[in-house]
């Protein structure tokens, strides 16, 4: 399945507290699943001001229709083409 990476200006994301994150993170683990399952959250980076997920997903549309239904914005979705690994290279 592809891998996506989605990234969200949630301004002062860096700032939530753990039940912050835990009710989102609850929330969207409960779209995913009335979304059938299709899309699976891997993990997610924190900074100041936006959050970027990676998320695997048979395209766009469905991580489109995740965030509508989360409330939270994908202000650019990047399909994975390639992961470099510094160790292979070293």
């Amino acid at each position: 399945m592809p891998e996506y990476v989605i990234e969200r200006e949630i301004p002062g994301a860096g700032a939530w507290t753990e039940d912050q994150v835990r009710s989102a993170s609850l929330k969207s683990l409960e779209v995913i699943r009335s979304l059938g399952g299709e899309i699976q959250w891997l993990h997610s980076y924190v900074t100041d001001n936006k959050l970027f997920c990676v998320y695997l997903a048979p395209d766009e549309g469905i991580i489109r229709e995740h965030a509508r239904q989360l409330g939270v914005p994908a202000n650019r979705i990047s399909a994975v083409r390639r992961m470099i690994d510094p160790a292979r290279y070293a």
